[in-house]
């Protein structure tokens, strides 16, 4: 690698907010003889470019030995993140790869089977005459002979060890905030009927009863849930081998047969791996069992920092790596849990250009959304909904409701208050779909999604104000949160939030002339911004120190609605019925508190803006009837029944 080459490597014709500077402080770390460098961007910075920068510092062929590594990987767990790479002009030399089921088979009469499924991989010995054209080999030969290859972090880390895509001078990872979570995402290995194809060939033993671990000369307590599993883990892997060389065996095989093979390969593999680092007494990796319903049910294995893992998958692929992310938050925590010494590693924080006016928080909290709080929380979001709406008439919004529970709730008690017809919500099927028609809509339709904290780039118009439902706390009832809070790894839990909520706070604004509201609807973000302030950017805190609590108007249907044809529902009377009931019924309900221990670890806060003052129903909003698209469907469920009731529904095959 060469780091003076990096300024000059910049592929956009100029330089915009302090990504000169940025690039400057890299080659300089770079040249200090550091293996790693770590680039904390903000939000919207341009990180696709200073990736491109970086790796255009990678040794080039004609300067390089025979057995030396050249050229430059870029990567990212986002495939949305990927996508847009692909489409940016600016980045037309990095060649990208996906794998092969993104790709369809152009054989005569194959050309709607994934390239997983085709001929090749159905049929022994078969020789395709147009390899040389499939889409999935093409793009992987370009990819693998040019100098820069992009691809998901999920196909990176699958192609280890592959003569195919070998290791390189530079690798620069986008979006690696959560790499260590990632690895332990791709290192997991869940068995349940649907995961093992011979599930029912093999009995499967109680493992549960409590997580043991090694002991300090690296044995395992005896005949504890990891013996017992290590113990099946034998039995299984056999099995899975046998019934793989049965089907490698015949001449040709189904579709079916042929997702059966792979997946008894994939886990072969995983299990393998999984004995491997059981039996090593040197293996820092700490691994967690969970089998909740005991004997003949699904079990889940689960490795806790694993280090040994991201090394053959990450750090054995490249000499030099650049590390990008708004929310690497603590620099030591980071490297410990990816197997790195902070020692080896530089830090290189970007400053933040965007103007802070631009980018305001506001406290609109209305009680705990814990989930023994939940139930009297929810319709006060939900009127808090309404208000935001009749704020932002004419603006998209999106609500970040955490959960599909929380997002089911909320939807409908919306539908109540006469808004649905400005609602667009998803399923987990239904993801991209919805996020497509919400995107491409001229209406100011207002989005209730689950998980879409990251990877959206929803600049200008596309959304001007969002609301956070809940403190993104991890699950405690997952195995490895419960285990790291046993061992008191609280600092831990708060960055894990704090990272989501910056994360979703630059969803809405994507550049320095771009604006956008979030508003924070849970007591306990506060509580996490206390806990969390010695890991916060300081351009973060900086949003945090100017949050204010915002005058709101009524919460009056007729006004949320007035930016798109339609009005309330019959139900969403003005002066006392529903928006009214639904303030006093909590209003009741609430306890007052303002400093108890919440289910999810933090702690409530005094919300300023309960009062209901000004959030009954005002004027406006009637009984009468609906228009263009009032009555209680959301926007999803009216697109769904326009859908169905077209006549050419049945070629849609979308009936």
């Amino acid at each position: 690698m060469d780091p003076d080459r990096i300024l000059a490597e910049f592929p956009a014709p100029s330089f915009r907010g302090a990504q000169e500077q940025a690039l400057h402080d890299v080659r300089d770390a770079f040249a200090a003889g550091n293996d790693v460098v770590l680039v904390r961007a903000p939000t919207g910075s341009g990180k696709s470019l200073l990736a491109r920068s970086i790796m255009g510092a990678a040794r080039t062929v004609d300067a390089a030995e025979p057995r030396e590594a050249t050229g430059a990987y870029y990567t990212t767990p986002q495939v949305s993140q990927l996508e847009d790479v692909a489409a940016d002009e600016l980045l037309a030399d990095l060649n990208v790869i996906r794998g092969k089921s993104n790709y369809a088979c152009i054989l005569p009469g194959e050309h709607d089977t994934p390239v997983d499924r085709a001929p090749c991989a159905r049929q022994r010995g078969f020789d395709c005459s147009i390899q040389h054209r499939c889409p999935y080999f093409s793009d992987r030969a370009i990819a693998s002979s040019r100098r820069f290859a992009a691809m998901t972090l999920a196909y990176f880390m699958q192609t280890a060890g592959s003569e195919v895509f070998g290791k390189r001078d530079v690798v620069v990872i986008d979006e690696a905030h959560g790499l260590a979570e990632w690895a332990e995402m791709y290192a997991t290995i869940e068995l349940s009927p649907d995961r093992v194809p011979v599930w029912e060939d093999v009995g499967i033993p109680d493992v549960s009863g409590g997580a043991d671990e090694r002991s300090g000369d690296g044995a395992h307590d005896d005949d504890g849930p990891l013996d017992r599993t290590a113990r099946f883990v034998e039995q299984l892997r056999g099995a899975c081998e046998r019934a793989k060389d049965e089907l490698v065996g015949r001449p040709e095989l189904e579709p079916a047969e042929v997702a059966r093979r792979d997946r008894l390969q994939e886990l072969i593999g995983e299990l393998g791996w999984f004995l491997e680092d059981y039996r090593d007494p040197q293996s820092p990796t700490t691994w967690v069992v969970d089998q909740p319903g005991g004997e003949g049910t699904a079990i889940t294995i689960k490795p806790l920092d694993p280090a040994r893992y991201l090394k053959h998958t990450v750090w054995d692929r490249g000499n030099r790596f650049a590390l990008l992310s708004a929310t690497i938050l603590s620099k030591e925590a980071f490297c410990r849990g990816v197997g790195l010494d902070p020692a080896d590693v530089a830090l290189v924080d970007v400053e933040h250009t965007f103007p802070l006016a631009n980018r305001p928080l506001y406290d609109v909290a209305q009680g705990k959304m814990t989930y023994e709080h939940r139930e009297k929380t929810i319709p006060r979001i939900a009127e808090l909904v309404v208000r935001l709406m009749a704020r932002h008439p004419d603006e998209k919004g999106l609500i970040h409701a955490h959960s599909y529970a929380i997002a089911d709730q909320l939807v409908e008690r919306l539908g109540e208050l006469g808004v649905a017809p400005r609602l667009r919500r998803h399923t987990k099927a239904t993801r991209d779909d919805e996020l497509e028609a919400w995107l491409g809509s001229d209406d100011p339709e207002v989005f209730v999604a689950v998980k879409m904290e990251e990877a959206l780039d929803l600049k200008g118009e596309l959304c001007r104000w969002q609301v956070i439902c809940k403190a993104p706390y991890l699950n405690t009832n997952d195995s490895r949160v419960a285990r790291r809070l046993e061992e008191g790894q609280w600092s831990w839990y708060h960055r894990a939030a704090l990272r989501t909520v910056i994360q979703a706070c630059g969803r809405v604004v994507r550049a320095p002339d771009d604006h956008g509201a979030t508003y924070l609807a849970d007591d306990s973000l506060r509580d996490l911004f206390d806990r969390a302030r010695a890991d916060m950017p300081a351009w973060f805190a900086d949003q945090v120190a100017a949050m204010e609590t915002p005058e709101l108007p009524a919460a009056d249907p007729a006004a949320a609605l007035s930016g798109i044809d339609a009005t309330p529902s019959p139900t969403a009377t003005a002066g006392g019925t529903a928006v009214d009931a639904a303030t006093k019924t909590a209003a009741a309900s609430d306890d007052a508190t303002t400093n108890d221990v919440a289910g999810d670890g933090s702690t409530g806060w005094a919300s300023t803006n309960r009062d209901t003052g000004t959030g009954t129903a005002g004027g406006g909003a009637s009984g009468t009837s609906t228009g263009g698209g009032g009555g209680t469907e959301t926007r999803t469920e009216r697109d769904a029944k326009r859908r169905k009731d077209h006549p050419l529904s049945d070629v849609w095959g979308d009936g």
